[in-house]
């Protein structure tokens, strides 16, 4: 709830310059390291159906803070008493680093069964921890230049329609993969928002530009994007490997490969993400311990070692027992992708045999599951289990760099 006791801005601010207040707010918001701001207002009433739908469904799976809030997600002023508009924020996390070509590099990544794979923006610092305290720095400026107003900050900690409030806000607009996405800078980036009791001008919207383009949806590895802007979570390696704290059923296992921590093949093969903006901050820098692992090297992790070198880091959240889970699922695909004959195979399964029996019920289970892909290699189908995906359904639609005008060839994965 914002702070009654802070001043009522709302209609302090109708004297000031709106227009200048939000000149300030971008510029303010570039020194603390986010790329883009906008303002929403907290009528979200048309997105409504779309999350009932989706919640009847069942498509956010266990997740029940989902469920919890009900339609208070779709509204802000009941979420946050208070709330006249919601600034957003957008902070981008493709490392500093990043090499042209980054995303036929992360194809390359997939394909190299005894590799760890973490999911890009989980390679660095926790963005909870790093959007937070510069969401509030941001807030403390504005009051510093309007006066005190009521307000509070949120990153992915509240159950509010970020994609809405984005793509409403003109930070982008929403992909078919559900995620934002925008014509300069992609889809890799956080969102955050601050919610306040200041009336401000909302952005103007952006046009949506995914066209007849539907590559996200052919490369999914589960089919989880069930149609255009549709997203059953359930099916998701994301929420799989993150979210979900039960067994991964068995028909998702072999689909996983690799991936360790969430899964970006969406946002790989999307051919906007070929103009996605670098981070300014070493915050989302990779870590090396877990962006340059090797599938035993993090399987040989005990508790402890998996909290120390996961401090600060998001991957953290998911706790040891996931990990290894997710782990030992890898393994066993590695199993399944490298013949009989080659050394890593009997140093996997005396690795995974070696934890089995101190290990939990959940654990175990998969434990036991990898240890069955042994002997079931297949020269054809290895590759494509082990990878998910490398080549691309078919070509996707050209895009046209907003920087140079000049239209970008389709993206494809790189060859191997």
């Amino acid at each position: 709830m914002i702070d009654a006791g802070q001043l009522n801005g709302a209609s302090e601010l109708a004297e000031l310059d709106s227009a200048s207040v939000l000149a300030n707010l971008q510029a303010w918001a570039r020194e603390l390291g986010f790329s883009q701001i906008g303002v929403a207002g907290v009528d979200l009433a048309t997105a409504e159906p779309g999350l009932l739908a989706w919640l009847d469904n069942g498509w956010h799976g266990s997740m029940d803070y989902m469920a919890a809030h009900g339609l208070k997600r779709a509204r802000p002023a009941e979420l946050v008493p208070g709330t006249v508009s919601v600034i957003t924020a957008r902070m981008d996390y493709l490392p500093r680093r990043a090499p042209d070509g980054w995303q036929a590099v992360e194809w390359r990544r997939l394909g190299e069964p005894e590799r760890a794979n973490v999911s890009l923006y989980a390679r660095g610092r926790d963005y909870h921890k790093v959007m937070r305290g510069r969401l509030q720095k941001l807030a403390d400026r504005l009051a510093a230049s309007v006066g005190p107003f009521g307000h509070r900050v949120f990153t992915d900690s509240a159950p509010l329609l970020e994609v809405e409030l984005a793509s409403r806000s003109g930070i982008g607009w929403r992909g078919k993969h559900t995620l934002v996405l925008d014509r300069e800078g992609g889809s890799m980036f956080f969102l955050g928002e601050i919610c306040v009791d200041l009336a401000l001008p909302p952005s103007e919207p952006v046009e949506p530009r995914c066209g007849s383009c539907r590559a996200c949806i052919d490369v999914c590895p589960t089919g989880a994007i069930v149609a255009p802007y549709r997203l059953d979570a359930r099916q998701c390696l994301s929420y799989l490997t993150i979210e979900h704290d039960g067994a991964i059923p068995e028909e998702f296992r072999v689909a996983l490969g690799n991936r360790i921590y969430g899964c970006d093949d969406c946002q790989l093969v999307c051919p906007w993400n070929k103009f996605a903006s670098r981070s300014v901050l070493p915050d989302f820098d990779p870590r090396d311990d877990v962006a340059d692992a090797t599938l035993l090297e993090l399987w040989a992790w005990s508790e402890d070692e998996f909290l120390r070198r996961t401090e600060g880091s998001a991957i953290r959240r998911i706790g040891h027992q996931r990990w290894q889970r997710n782990l030992a699922v890898a393994l066993g695909n590695a199993l399944r992708a490298l013949p009989a004959g080659e050394p890593a195979v009997d140093a996997i399964t005396a690795a995974l045999l070696a934890r089995r029996e101190t290990a939990g019920e959940l654990v175990r289970e998969h434990i036991d599951w990898a240890l069955a892909q042994r002997g079931t290699y297949d020269s054809q189908a290895s590759v494509a289990s082990a990878s998910g995906m490398l080549t691309m359904p078919r070509p996707v639609d050209t895009v046209t760099s907003p920087a140079t005008k000049a239209p970008s060839p389709p993206i494809r994965a790189a060859s191997t």
